[in-house]
């Protein structure tokens, strides 16, 4: 049974993965080992990394609605800018084995990986792979929307109960793949209103503007309306110590800040699923990678765990008050 779990529009070299984006995307399956060399992960279909998933995720245990924290996740995570494969491959199975991994794991996590450039030099080349991977995510999110109605109609019959909660864990420059994937299937499916297809969406050290939701509750044209619209709730972790978002703001030079960097605009209010968290107390005093740090922080991790088993916002607040 596999573990791990990729989805990747990067072209393949005897290497490893590279840094030029493909039209069709690659699904691989590892069960183990090192998931920073290619030789590790089994090369699937798209029918049979479907089937595969699919078929774990029916192993997943039902729980009671009164119950819903519990409920197992199908969670994507879309890595930021400046990470060669093999990072992103790291980070992703950091990730896997600290919360969906174990007795107490939320399920399973599948890495999408774009084709970032690895150098802080290629900030804007970066940027616009990212908009341009928007298109292939947006696959991805195209098939779960058709199997996420199918099993809404099964369970609405009495046919099926549902065993998985979908799930989104956007790390920097990966908002801006995340934001336009969404706009695409938000698009492509007549701009369905009321339709969670991602309940937990997590943005993290988000390198996007941070009046990206200031339609607030009025349906627009934005590039924000995916997102807004086809998830159950969007919280956004940010910490006035990233300087690596402090470069960013520097380089766009649109007058507008980071979100992952100063949280949400307060003018005008932004949507009632979307809400902001200021982690910068939660990290040592002495850290110095603050726009990762979030991903192997325990303080951090915990916050994420409880973001995405759905506890209400203000108990979260009040856990990671002190």
């Amino acid at each position: 049974m596999p573990k791990y779990w990729m989805i990747t529009n990067r072209n393949a070299e005897d290497s490893g993965l590279g840094n030029d984006r493909t039209e069709e995307l690659s699904f691989y399956t590892a069960e183990r080992g090192a998931l920073t060399n290619l030789k590790t992960w089994t090369r699937r279909t798209a029918a049979e990394f479907r089937a595969a998933l699919i078929a774990d995720v029916e192993k997943f245990p039902v729980f009671p609605e009164t119950e819903h924290e519990r409920q197992k996740h199908v969670t994507v995570f879309v890595h930021g800018y400046n990470n060669v494969w093999e990072e992103a491959a790291a980070r992703y199975k950091q990730i896997t084995d600290d919360l969906y991994s174990g007795p107490t794991g939320l399920g399973i996590c599948v890495l999408f990986t774009w084709p970032s450039n690895g150098k802080t030099a290629q900030y804007l080349a970066d940027r616009v792979d990212a908009r341009a991977s928007g298109p292939a995510l947006a696959k991805i999110f195209n098939t779960l929307f058709e199997h996420a109605m199918l099993m809404q109609q099964k369970a609405a019959d009495g046919s099926m109960q549902c065993k998985a909660k979908v799930s989104v864990i956007a790390h920097s420059m990966g908002n801006w793949v995340l934001q336009n994937a969404l706009y695409y299937t938000w698009e492509r499916n007549n701009k369905p209103l009321l339709v969670s297809l991602i309940n937990q969406c997590v943005m993290v050290a988000a390198d996007v503007d941070n009046d990206l939701f200031s339609a607030g509750e009025m349906v627009s044209t934005g590039r924000a309306e995916g997102i807004a619209n086809l998830c159950y709730r969007i919280t956004a972790l940010y910490s006035g110590r990233d300087s690596v978002l402090g470069v960013s703001a520097g380089l766009k030079h649109f007058g507008k800040r980071r979100l992952g960097r100063s949280g949400l605009e307060d003018d005008p209010t932004p949507p009632d699923n979307v809400w902001d968290f200021d982690c910068s107390s939660l990290f040592p005093a002495n850290e110095r990678n603050i726009h990762s740090a979030y991903f192997f922080t325990a303080k951090t991790q915990r916050v994420m765990r409880a973001v995405l088993q759905g506890h209400d916002r203000l108990i979260i607040e009040r856990e990671f008050a002190t």
